[in-house]
């Protein structure tokens, strides 16, 4: 049988663009070992993602694609949706990953930020703080540990089923990668705009 990937490739040669469900009804396989094929393509440079579609990287795409660095870890910032944050409305800063996102809030945690990520199946926008993120997976996109974000619960139980990690909400995944073990924050009642040097620490 034909390696999936390589039928996954000519599935986009035919069709140009093609979402992870239709691929998973195509081969009878869960979205998320599509998702995983997916991951390594694009590592490979093969395809791209882009508004929860599958495409192929073409010579155009390529050449038209600027590269940013990560101000955390440096390194160059490929994701076509990166983890933003937005300082005091003014400011905009990327970061290559969610597990740089939150080392960044870190570094701002004095200002009003909001944030965007994006959800790991759709790549749909999400309110960071709103999401739901999979800490320390077996599947690591980018830096380590991995954070990976979902717009649902359920996703991200799901995949943790299937990759391990924590399903972590905002606030948790924060503390996770920070290290600040001691602090006690409750995200129901934050506001959508938040200074993180104002939560509460201790118990």
């Amino acid at each position: 049988m034909m390696d999936r990937k390589k039928r996954i490739l000519e599935i986009l040669r035919e069709k140009n663009e093609v979402t992870a469900k239709e691929l998973a009804n195509v081969f009878k396989v869960s979205e998320m070992t599509i998702y995983r094929d997916i991951k390594q393509l694009e590592k490979t440079g093969e395809i791209i993602r882009k508004h929860g579609s599958i495409l192929l990287n073409t010579k155009e795409n390529k050449e038209s694609k600027t590269v940013d660095t990560c101000p955390i870890c440096e390194k160059a910032i490929t994701r076509s949706h990166p983890y933003k944050i937005v300082i005091e409305d003014k400011k905009t800063l990327e970061a290559c990953c969610e597990h740089c996102g939150f080392l960044l809030h870190k570094k701002y945690e004095d200002k009003e930020v909001s944030a965007i990520t994006y959800d790991f199946i759709t790549e749909n926008p999400i309110t960071a703080f709103n999401a739901y993120f999979v800490v320390a997976s077996s599947a690591k996109p980018c830096c380590s540990p991995s954070v990976i974000p979902f717009s649902s619960k359920e996703d991200a139980e799901k995949f943790a089923k299937g990759f391990g990690g924590k399903v972590l909400n905002f606030f948790e995944a924060y503390n996770e990668i920070v290290n600040s073990t001691n602090r006690n924050i409750k995200s129901c009642c934050q506001p959508q705009t938040i200074k993180l040097s104002d939560l509460k620490k201790g118990e």
